[in-house]
């Protein structure tokens, strides 16, 4: 095949992710798998029956609309205003995807252009670093440093260039735990509309919000217009094979959005989509309830890693907490990760993979609470003979 590599360029480096190595590791040792963010348990049985319930009455089973079901887009478009105040047309700003990762790529492969700049907190989900490459774009990390992970606003703005095209935000924020403030909110909603830049926003865990509270981007001054929103099904409801997914915004930007997600899925989930419009539209309490349980098994995990030697910092949102392994006489996250099962029976994550910046990430390592409290016992005790 010649001297020029297999894979393109952009996405060297890029192989196989931590979390499939992590995951297989876990399987080969037994470990408790205390890396990749997936329930050990599924979500309400109500939801679930709506899927088979959809199933055998044929809805979904055939390809759906392009944009997603019309009982879909209804429900996301009540979702964010029942608890954001912000109104969508169904029909032209909600469009349905593959998960909030293909929600991602599709955003990010319409609206950039080779050379464009992307701001993005760092460190970052991982494929937000591929689908920036895979566009042919350029990613400008603001560094997000222990202990408090709050971003620098005036580092930021100094970070905006002639080339900047988009910002890209988690808020909650995967792997830290943080929750943009009302005014960080509003200092960068103010810093898009002075530059006129588009922003993308990644939300999937907004109902997963222990400190303060979670507030979309969108609704600030001038915002609207500028804001794709991106959410899922999968972090709230505890169904994340279903893979649905979906982002809201102005008409124009939904249909560049479509434009690109048609050519990736094309259509997915049909008979879950019904399921998660009924789920979008369980009670109050089913969210309040979600977020207690995953507070307590928060707190049961911080102090077990404490008491085990970790220096904690405990998340405001998602179900990952990072720690800092150097009390422990460690330095490197990654190596530690690949050693921490044979030495206790655990799997984590370590944070250096999110980073550009590695040596900020490297001695920083995540675990996740979204587990039955009975595993979470038992990797706690586990990880005391460290």
């Amino acid at each position: 095949m010649g001297a020029r590599p297999l894979l393109n360029r952009r996405l060297a480096g890029m192989g196989t992710t931590i979390f499939a190595e992590m995951s297989a590791l876990a399987t080969a040792t037994g470990s408790i798998n205390l890396g990749q963010g997936f329930p050990d348990t599924d979500g309400p049985e109500e939801v679930r029956e709506a899927a088979v319930r959809a199933l055998r009455e044929g809805r979904g089973n055939q390809y759906p609309p392009g944009p997603g079901v019309p009982e879909l887009r209804q429900a996301v478009a009540e979702h964010q205003q029942r608890f954001h105040g912000l109104t969508y047309d169904p029909d032209t700003e909600v469009l349905v995807t593959a998960g909030a990762t293909e929600a991602i790529a599709a955003t990010l492969l319409a609206l950039l252009e080779p050379g464009d700049e992307v701001i993005a907190f760092e460190p970052f989900y991982d494929s937000y670093a591929a689908c920036i490459a895979m566009a042919g774009a350029v990613r400008v990390p603001l560094t997000l440093r222990a202990p408090s992970f709050r971003p620098d606003l005036d580092e930021l703005r100094a970070l905006v260039t002639p080339r900047t095209r988009l910002l890209l935000l988690n808020s909650p924020h995967n792997p830290t735990g943080l929750v943009l403030t009302p005014d960080e909110l509003t200092a960068i909603a103010e810093l898009a509309v002075e530059h006129d830049l588009l922003v993308v926003t990644d939300e999937v865990y907004e109902h997963l919000v222990f400190t303060g509270a979670h507030h979309p981007l969108a609704a600030l001054p001038g915002m609207r217009e500028r804001t794709v929103s991106i959410s899922s099904a999968g972090k709230t409801f505890s169904f994340t094979g279903w893979k649905v997914g979906w982002v809201t915004g102005t008409p124009e930007l939904v249909a560049a959005v479509r434009t690109a997600k048609q050519y990736l899925t094309y259509v997915s989930a049909g008979p879950f989509q019904y399921a998660v419009a009924e789920a979008l539209r369980l009670p109050d309490g089913y969210f309040g309830d979600l977020r207690a349980d995953l507070l307590h098994k928060r707190d049961l995990l911080a102090e077990g890693l404490t008491a085990a030697g970790f220096r904690v910092f405990l998340p405001e949102g998602t179900y990952f907490i990072t720690t800092d392994i150097t009390p422990l006489g460690e330095k490197d996250g990654i190596a530690f990760c690949r050693t921490l099962p044979a030495r206790c029976g655990v799997v984590a994550i370590p944070n250096a993979v999110f980073y550009d910046d590695v040596e900020a990430g490297r001695p920083l390592v995540r675990f996740t609470f979204c587990k039955r409290t009975a595993v979470l016992e038992e990797a706690v005790e586990r990880l005391s003979r460290l």
